[in-house]
């Protein structure tokens, strides 16, 4: 089978080619992919410096397809069942975090598509345990997308309890500050999105997912607008998506007293400077936000079920596995907000 291969470290270091076709032993389950999309660490992983990657791999962990085999441990999903994966390949299975299914934080763990072959390919093979049968009526594009959902819904849910009447300011259009809002919404929060003025594209697909007031940066004063939006009382939760440090210091600078900050972005350094006396005298909670966890796949599918989340509604490319290089080109260059490497278009 064909399939976008990570050879060697460095920068590039990438061949679209052929590979054996993995199969369905013990409790794996076969995937004839449609879609892959490019996440973030993807291109990390293109640029050399993810060091999450394990060359030679497969790259790409957001996907979906058809079952076309199942081993012989598998006892619920079936050949022909419409699925997506959580990207947990391999856990120790014995730590506390395993125990209680926060695989996301398991230190022996191992994901599809950084150490283990992943979706941009015409096919992988995923653990029964994170396999996820799609809902009626979910494509195949947006459940494509359910893990940059699922860790949208982490934030949001399960880290910042995001609830009905809460002004909530998400820092970063791309696409998990577009997941991080739509969930908001459908929690029925009030949403800001802040940006920078390239990402005047990413806000308008922002505004048509019901967005409610998008924050140029560069020629609107944030603070202000959120003041004046909650009376000089600040939001109650703001969720840090752009891995930037300055928006992470704002965040903590507009959250009102014992308000929430979700910090998702991954900052250039392992150390910086925070804005630690906030944290004290405002008592906000800052909490961070990893990936996500099975809870967070099942709230996922329900929310895309419901209609209330429609991840493809960001998608703005599409490009064939063998030109998986242009999808990349795009992503690397900031156009649109979701890139999406086709594999098979012709499942439905």
């Amino acid at each position: 089978m064909k399939a976008v291969v990570k050879t060697a470290s460095g920068m590039d270091q990438m061949e679209y080619k052929e590979i054996p076709l993995p199969e369905a032993t013990g409790d794996l389950v076969q995937i004839k992919i449609a879609y892959s999309g490019i996440c973030g660490t993807d291109l990390h992983a293109f640029k050399g410096t993810y060091p999450s990657t394990k060359p030679p791999v497969v790259l790409g962990h957001e996907f979906s397809g058809v079952v076309t085999a199942v081993g012989p441990e598998v006892k619920h999903v079936k050949v022909g069942d419409r699925v997506t994966s959580e990207t947990t390949f391999k856990t120790c299975g014995v730590c506390p975090m395993c125990r209680s299914k926060d695989y996301n934080l398991c230190g022996n763990r191992q994901g599809i598509g950084t150490q283990i072959n992943g979706s941009m390919a015409e096919y992988l093979v995923s653990r029964e345990e994170s396999v996820h049968v799609l809902p009626a009526g979910v494509s195949l594009l947006s459940a494509a997308l359910t893990e940059p959902l699922a860790c949208g819904v982490h934030a949001t849910m399960e880290k910042g309890n995001v609830q009905p009447g809460d002004i909530c300011v998400v820092f970063g259009a791309g696409a998990i500050g577009q997941m991080v809002a739509q969930v908001a919404k459908s929690q029925g929060a009030t949403v800001v999105m802040a940006g920078l003025t390239h990402d005047a594209e990413r806000f308008e697909i922002a505004k048509s997912c019901g967005v409610d007031r998008c924050v140029d940066q560069m020629t609107e004063d944030l603070k202000a607008v959120v003041m004046e939006m909650t009376d000089n009382v600040g939001a109650d939760k703001c969720f840090e998506c752009s891995g930037a440090v300055p928006a992470a210091n704002k965040a903590l600078e507009i959250v009102r007293r014992k308000g929430t900050v979700v910090q998702m972005g991954v900052f250039p350094e392992s150390h910086e400077s925070i804005w630690t006396d906030l944290i004290l005298h405002k008592e906000i909670v800052y909490v961070g936000s990893r990936s996500q966890k099975p809870s967070s796949w099942v709230t996922s599918l329900e929310l895309m079920a419901a209609g209330t989340v429609v991840p493809e509604k960001i998608v703005t490319s599409l490009d064939p596995l063998e030109k998986w290089r242009d999808g990349f080109d795009k992503m690397i260059r900031g156009e649109g907000a979701k890139g999406v490497i086709v594999c098979d278009g012709s499942l439905k």
